[in-house]
């Protein structure tokens, strides 16, 4: 039987996450709930969940207040939000399951499910680590991205990726400081996370960060190189964005 606890300072909404717990997950048993900071500190540290389902305001503080003051978090978490814009823009970099309010039933349904299926916790440290920050500084440069490969997990400043290159379902994030990271995905789904902060598409295998532009060149068609000497090319389609944002650029 799985553990979880319900942490919400509302009590509509924690009955909502009860009965859908109760009525689509018979292997889920609720442990425990609680309202506010301190209760939720003392559920987490005496019942020892295997879930935990945090809103993220609490009437005391966040959820993350109650994070920080364990010393160690050894259960899957699932965070329940009415924040959008940046702050579901912080999940998404920090790879951290969540539900937004009003809570759908089948959304619901899919990251318990996702977070039964991964009950592995040890990378998780990680993904909170980048959450944190990325809740406290919506700035391009402390922005922080979770890459997750079959073998590790990796956090990297957004700023220090130079450029992204997809074969198929597989991208590769080439670091400036010479990592290269391999991870399943769509390059569609990064484009909408990266293109706010210094990103352009120029072409439908290749997101590129603006900031390592070091010359456009005019042979062969034409093609950006960058700070590593990466040459991009440019789609027909493309060329004419490319060209304002890159005159913008040399201004």
């Amino acid at each position: 039987m799985i553990k979880a606890v319900i942490i919400d300072d509302e009590d509509a909404q924690r009955n909502v996450v009860r009965n859908l717990l109760n009525s689509k997950f018979s292997n889920i048993k609720i442990s425990g709930e609680a309202m506010n900071v301190d209760e939720g500190l003392y559920v987490l540290k005496t019942l020892k969940p295997d879930i935990a389902f945090l809103d993220v305001e609490l009437t005391d503080g966040t959820s993350f207040d109650i994070l920080r003051k364990l010393p160690k978090i050894e259960f899957k978490i699932i965070f329940i939000t009415g924040y959008k814009d940046f702050a579901v823009e912080a999940f998404k970099f920090s790879a951290i399951d969540y539900i937004l309010k009003p809570i759908n039933s089948a959304e619901f349904e899919n990251a318990v499910q996702k977070a039964i299926t991964e009950m592995n916790i040890h990378n998780q440290a990680l993904k909170l680590d980048a959450l944190f920050t990325n809740f406290q500084n919506i700035a391009q440069e402390t922005k922080k991205i979770v890459l997750k490969t079959q073998e590790s997990i990796y956090l990297v400043n957004v700023q220090n990726i130079i450029h992204c290159q997809s074969d198929n379902s597989y991208i590769t994030f080439y670091i400036n400081d010479g990592r290269k990271i391999l991870v399943v995905g769509s390059l569609k789904d990064y484009e909408e996370m990266l293109l706010p902060f210094g990103f352009f598409r120029p072409h439908q295998s290749h997101l590129i960060n603006l900031n390592f532009i070091t010359r456009f060149d005019k042979k062969d068609g034409g093609y950006i190189v960058l700070s590593d000497n990466s040459e991009i090319p440019i789609s027909q389609r493309k060329r004419q964005q490319f060209f304002e944002v890159f005159d913008n650029l040399t201004i």
